[in-house]
């Protein structure tokens, strides 16, 4: 099963935080929002890679 580990939320004009789904907590900001789902794909890829999964397609 799939689920959403970090969502970007709008924070102010042109700001975005990251927040971990799970604690509600903020783990980065951007001022961009290509920049800051790159950064929401990040977090998910090391938790991910510290947690021994294997994932496709991202480059750590």
């Amino acid at each position: 099963m799939d689920c959403v580990l970090y969502q970007v939320v709008p924070a102010g004009r042109n700001f975005f935080h990251i927040r971990e789904v799970l604690s509600g907590r903020i783990k980065g900001f951007r001022s961009d929002h290509i920049q800051a789902c790159e950064l929401a794909k990040e977090l998910e890829a090391r938790l991910h890679t510290h947690h021994g999964a294997n994932i496709i397609g991202l480059k750590g």
